[in-house]
């Protein structure tokens, strides 16, 4: 029984379209990344530098306060009145800036801190209240301005109606820390002091006043008119900033699911740690009461350097996500557009491939059958154009052969026989070289196509870095620049490794490559909402290995580690000894959806993959390769729903010998 034949334009045909198709794949996830990456890049800077404008209208803030008490404490009624003890004249005078200056409260002490006239509630005072105000002011002599918290107690010799403003119930949020309390009972205020000095310059007194934060929303709102001038997405404002008092916030136009200010919402545990416990910045993507924000949390500090609570300014991630899903249409329609040009002007080259190989082989058939006057009409000033020179020529010559020696009959078949074995033996290496040669042009193009925009990448990101300043920009060009360059490196790789190029080997700690490309792959975690978990063990001795296709096999399992976590998770590397310590092993062990026993064997194989149209099946059948270079092993274990394990083993470098005997001097 014949084997089933397939049509070489066939073969031709899925041959030129899986180049495509993978080609333009790869060129389509690559961009569509790098975009992505830059757009959330774009945003979080974005963000960073409404922090900043934040910062500064909140300090604006701070100086009117500052300014206002100072030049009262300069008036010279206040000297007349403290020098002849008139009480109730401070009482009238004092109540009167305060209103027309808009302060929520304003209190004269004595040069010994004690109150003497509290403007906001004159039925008290008397008192000496312990306030760090006060007390730098008493100390330096000179005014200042400070963020302070006010306790309940405090708070009710203020007047009850602070005491309700500064009630607010706690609201639990998704990943709040845990908290006992129900509800806040302590006020935050701007508060400023200044000296009041006699007319010989002697301290006698010292005045101070400020406005309480809760509920307070004059300076958020500001924040949001000031930054992002009241714009608006789908009939929600982009920006919105927020005061916390310690984690709950005091003061916000963030709006709850009712349409009204959240106040009482909590921040997560996760920024609270980085913000309050260890008094970092905090930006990053957030969800924030009822969307999800770009956001940037700084710390707010008191008169003694004490976290006391937030700044918080954050934008709506709709925009930039729609922005990115259109960017990612568009570029998949380019693609697809690309996959049908190429498609139908690989069908046309095949056909010229093609009708003269058919033509020969009906030629031949026909000689088969005795008809030596048939000849081909091949125009083409190629192989097979000259294929087809010789094989008339061989017609002709076996024509006159056949008129001039009929006596000859056996031993010219056998000669026909030769020849056409021979013809269809030079066919095939034409083919299969033809083949091979059209392969390689679109392999060198591919390479080309890559190289060109990573060529304009680099030399784009070393004129950025020439001219920029900001020395955290600088680090994030250099590795721009790094790892541009590293790309260019694996496309040449891909072609090396077909050709079994040897790698170029130098010792290196093992723990240091898989750290720099995490570091590199820290934006997309974020994005995959993936943990990394590093148990690196100390003491590991340098290998031999070549650090970029290193680097390259390690990011190749990541990538393919985040992309099985499709609802986030965790993906854990660790380094160690092998048992008989002649190796290192590195284990990544994800979370994810793990492999089937039927597709483990294969995941090696070039060309297998299981994502379909979004996939290459080049990336781990190249890692294993590269590990086979270096000596080296790899080891999958997987259970599906439960995560895979992917475990490599490289080749202690060798230790000089001991025993040598050293060259005498």
């Amino acid at each position: 029984m014949d084997k089933p034949r397939f049509p070489l334009r066939l073969k031709l045909i899925v041959s030129f379209s899986l180049v495509i198709i993978i080609g333009v794949f790869v060129l389509t996830i690559v961009g569509i990344n790098l975009i992505g990456s830059t757009i959330i890049r774009q945003a979080q800077d974005k963000v960073r530098l409404d922090l900043n404008s934040a910062r500064e209208v909140y300090r604006s803030e701070n100086e009117v306060i500052r300014t206002k008490i100072r030049l009262t404490a300069e008036r010279f009624f206040i000297k007349d009145a403290l020098r002849v003890s008139d009480i109730g004249r401070l009482r009238g005078e004092l109540r009167k800036i305060r209103e027309e200056e808009g302060l929520d409260i304003l209190t004269l002490t004595d040069s010994n801190g004690r109150i003497l006239v509290r403007a906001h509630n004159p039925e008290i005072s008397g008192d000496r209240p312990k306030d760090d105000v006060i007390g730098w002011v008493l100390r330096h002599g000179e005014p200042v301005v400070a963020t302070v918290i006010v306790s309940e107690s405090e708070l009710a010799k203020i007047g009850p109606q602070y005491l309700a403003r500064a009630r607010i119930a706690l609201i639990p949020t998704p990943k709040s820390r845990p908290l006992e309390k129900t509800e806040e009972m302590s006020g935050m205020f701007i508060k400023a002091a200044a000296p009041v000095f006699d007319y010989s310059g002697n301290l006698i007194g010292v005045l101070y006043g400020g406005n309480m934060l809760n509920r307070n929303y004059d300076i958020v709102d500001k924040v949001k008119n000031t930054v992002y001038l009241g714009e608006m997405y789908k009939d929600r404002e982009i920006g919105t900033a927020t005061i916390f008092l310690d984690d709950a916030r005091i003061s916000t136009n963030v709006l709850n699911v009712h349409g009204e200010r959240a106040i009482g919402t909590r921040v997560s545990e996760e920024v609270y740690d980085q913000v309050i416990l260890k008094g970092n910045p905090w930006i990053g993507r957030a969800f924030v009461v009822n969307a999800w924000y770009m956001t940037a949390y700084e710390p707010i500090r008191n008169i003694n350097g004490n976290i006391i609570g937030m700044l918080y300014v954050g934008m709506l991630e709709a925009p930039y996500v729609d922005l990115r899903s259109r960017v990612v249409l568009a570029f998949w329609g380019i693609a697809l557009l690309s996959v049908v040009l190429l498609s139908v002007i690989a069908y046309y080259t095949t056909s010229n491939i093609v009708r003269p190989v058919k033509a020969l082989a009906m030629a031949t058939e026909r000689v088969a059958h005795g008809d030596m006057t048939h000849r081909v009409d091949i125009s083409s000033r190629d192989e097979i154009g000259f294929l087809g020179d010789s094989f008339n020529k061989m017609t002709t010559a076996l024509q006159e052969a056949t008129e001039g020696y009929q006596t000859l009959t056996n031993t010219l078949e056998e000669k026909v026989r030769e020849k056409t074995d021979e013809l269809r033996a030079t066919q095939d290496f034409l083919i299969q070289s033809e083949k091979l040669a059209s392969l390689g042009k679109l392999a060198a193009g591919v390479a080309h196509e890559i190289n060109n925009p990573l060529t304009s990448i680099l030399l784009n990101s070393h004129l950025l870095l020439e001219r920029s300043s900001d020395e955290r920009n600088s680090e994030n060009l250099q590795l721009i620049i790094d790892e541009t360059t590293r790309c260019s490196t694996i496309v040449s790789g891909l072609l090396e490794f077909a050709r079994q190029t040897p790698p170029e080997k130098t010792p290196v700690g093992i723990n240091k490559i898989i750290e720099s490309t995490l570091l590199i792959m820290e934006t997309q975690a974020l994005v995959h909402k993936v943990r990394f978990i590093r148990e690196f063990a100390d003491g590991l001795p340098d290998i031999m290995v070549d650090v970029n296709k290193v680097k390259q096999v390690f990011t190749n399992i990541v990538m393919n580690a985040m992309e099985a976590m499709s609802h986030g998770g965790s993906l854990a590397i660790r380094t160690r000894f092998s048992e008989e310590r002649d190796s290192v092993e590195i284990e990544f062990e994800d979370t994810g959806k793990g492999i089937p026993d039927e597709n483990l064997k294969k995941i090696f194989d070039p060309f297998f993959s299981t994502k379909g149209a979004k996939g290459t099946g080049l990336g781990l059948a190249i890692s294993y390769g590269i590990i086979q270079q270096h000596n080296g092993r790899i080891d999958v274990r997987s259970e599906v729903g439960k995560g895979t394990s992917i475990t490599i083993s490289l080749p202690i470098l060798e230790q000089p010998k001991e025993g040598k005997e050293e060259k005498s001097g």
